[in-house]
């Protein structure tokens, strides 16, 4: 049988996985998973268990690529992450289309957030109420981006936001990688649902996504940057870096529409306080922290104009 993809696998420091998948997914990769880690499930790990420092990330492209030029354009396409990174620290093999697709099969499960989200992978049926908000993702494009406490946080706190009166009928979602988020967000009932990416890949990931859901009626992706994209949103998500939610406060709470919800992750908590600074005196209420691991989410709100 011939094989059908070029797996590359090496060690990424655990706070690098996010923006290392969404790199590589840049520079051609169909698919990523994370090595040693049950976090693909969506099901939360112990809170008790010792975190490693870096993961075995492995990502896969077509079975076209030649490994030595393939090595050089993970190591130039991670310089910015990974700047240590060298071809000899990545490993190769063939994989049979058949064996990859069995392989995401074992990592991943239906998990519910709040009352209503349903997420599942493509393969498992659902057989529950009707009153179900239902996302299906292919893992091999969307569940394997990274650490998804971010994720599941984020999840939750839509869910939840959902769950009050009135609910969103807006939704402005920054980062929108996989495109998770703001299909979550159009099954729960959003009307109006625009996830922003910047990264080409990434978008036609989302735009596959949003396809398979049948929320193309509600949901836009679009490359645009957040300063370019008009309007007021009921909810604003931005599930990225500390540093770049801070770099792109102001744009964000200016696309908050008044009484709306500001739902910010990709947050190590080290980095709590340097987010809380960037965000104080923008007209936010106090947020509401949660945390997962070494992970928190920030949850703000923004007053009604009286």
């Amino acid at each position: 049988m011939e094989l059908s993809w070029t797996e590359t696998v090496f060690s990424v420091p655990v706070e690098l996985i996010d923006q290392v998948s969404d790199a590589l997914y840049g520079i051609g990769c169909i698919g990523v998973m994370v090595e040693e880690r049950d976090l693909d499930t969506f099901v939360a790990p112990d809170p008790d268990a010792d975190l490693p420092e870096s993961y075995e990330i492995r990502a896969y492209f077509p079975e076209t690529a030649e490994p030595g030029k393939l090595a050089l354009s993970i190591c130039r396409g991670l310089a910015a992450e990974m700047p240590g990174l060298t071809p000899a620290a990545i490993r190769f093999s063939g994989v049979q289309q058949e064996d990859w697709a069995e392989g995401w099969k074992q990592h991943f499960s239906t998990v519910r957030f709040g009352s209503r989200l349903v997420v599942k992978p493509t393969w498992e049926q659902w057989q529950g109420d009707d009153d179900s908000a239902l996302v299906s993702l292919d893992p091999g494009m969307a569940f394997g981006t990274g650490s998804h406490e971010t994720t599941r946080l984020c999840l939750q706190a839509v869910a939840d936001r959902f769950e009050q009166s009135p609910a969103p009928d807006s939704v402005l979602d920054v980062g929108t990688g996989s495109g998770i988020l703001a299909i979550a967000a159009a099954a729960l009932g959003a009307s109006k649902v625009i996830g922003c990416e910047i990264d080409p890949g990434a978008c036609r990931v989302a735009e596959e996504n949003v396809m398979l859901n049948r929320v193309a009626g509600q949901v836009e992706i679009t490359g645009r940057p957040l300063p370019d994209i008009a309007g007021h949103y009921d909810l604003v998500i931005a599930n990225i870096l500390a540093e770049e939610n801070v770099r792109l406060a102001v744009d964000l709470v200016a696309h908050l529409a008044p009484g709306g919800c500001l739902i910010l992750s990709g947050i190590l908590k080290e980095k709590e306080s340097f987010v809380c600074a960037g965000f104080c005196n923008l007209g936010l209420n106090d947020p509401d922290i949660r945390y997962e691991n070494e992970w928190c989410c920030m949850i703000y709100h923004r007053e009604q104009r009286s």
